[in-house]
């Protein structure tokens, strides 16, 4: 199921969003710029989060020790490939604008980058031994799904939906949409396998359901303590 817009009226300009969106796409730029072959693999080795690096530097050093988490947000702004940049971008483009109007410029720039640092700690709980290192917005982006479930449960998300042949435009209730994405994420991180390096077809499946579930609770925090600007709808 493809999103391709939702029905909540804007608000105002979401700064922000566009900025993390340009920023991925300046990340993904300079991959495409260092091209192929051992200067990516680099590239990657170095701004990746690896949980088996984080995890022996953590016990050298201490786990206050700042530059460890300095993967945690590099991470966020690199993509593997031309259809994971897209797609996730296509992701934030669609709900992360209604969240900045809720949560505020500023808000909503430090949950973003909260949101993807959190999704990268799941993946490194549940997978400590992993040398694979893990890249892209698809963890913060999570967390902005969780905080949309929560903020504008019923929205209703344009959909563009593929059954075999079978292609048609549905207009989906958000909170029908994102559980039904949640569960995904939970089915298919419940089928990568031990030595697989926690990811399955290649993801990281539970960063995906780390960030999502951060994201749910601190809407959910901030709605009941009425720290969110009022919603339009």
């Amino acid at each position: 199921m493809i999103p391709l817009g939702d029905d909540i009226p804007s608000r105002g300009t979401p700064v922000v969003n566009y900025a993390m969106i340009g920023l991925c796409a300046i990340g993904f730029g300079l991959e495409l710029t260092v091209g192929s072959g051992p200067g990516i693999d680099r590239l990657i080795e170095q701004n990746g989060l690896i949980p088996e690096r984080f995890l022996t530097l953590a016990d050298r050093f201490g786990f206050l020790h700042p530059p460890l988490y300095v993967p945690f947000v590099s991470a966020i702004f690199l993509h593997s490939g031309v259809f994971h940049f897209l797609f996730n971008m296509l992701f934030l483009w669609i709900f992360g604008e209604h969240v900045e109007d809720r949560m505020g410029h500023l808000g909503y720039a430090l949950f973003y980058l909260a949101g993807g640092s959190v999704a990268g700690a799941a993946h490194v709980a549940t997978n400590p031994a992993s040398v694979v290192p893990i890249i892209g917005a698809s963890g913060a982006i999570a967390a902005v799904m969780g905080a949309y479930l929560m903020l504008y449960p019923r929205a209703r998300i344009e959909t563009l939906v593929f059954l075999g042949f079978y292609v048609r435009l549905l207009s989906v209730p958000a909170f029908v949409y994102l559980i039904a994405w949640l569960a995904l994420q939970l089915l298919l991180g419940s089928l990568a396998q031990d030595g697989d390096d926690g990811l399955a077809g290649g993801v990281a499946w539970w960063a995906h359901a780390g960030g999502f579930c951060f994201g749910v609770g601190l809407a959910s925090l901030l709605r009941g303590q009425r720290l969110l600007s009022r919603s339009p709808r």
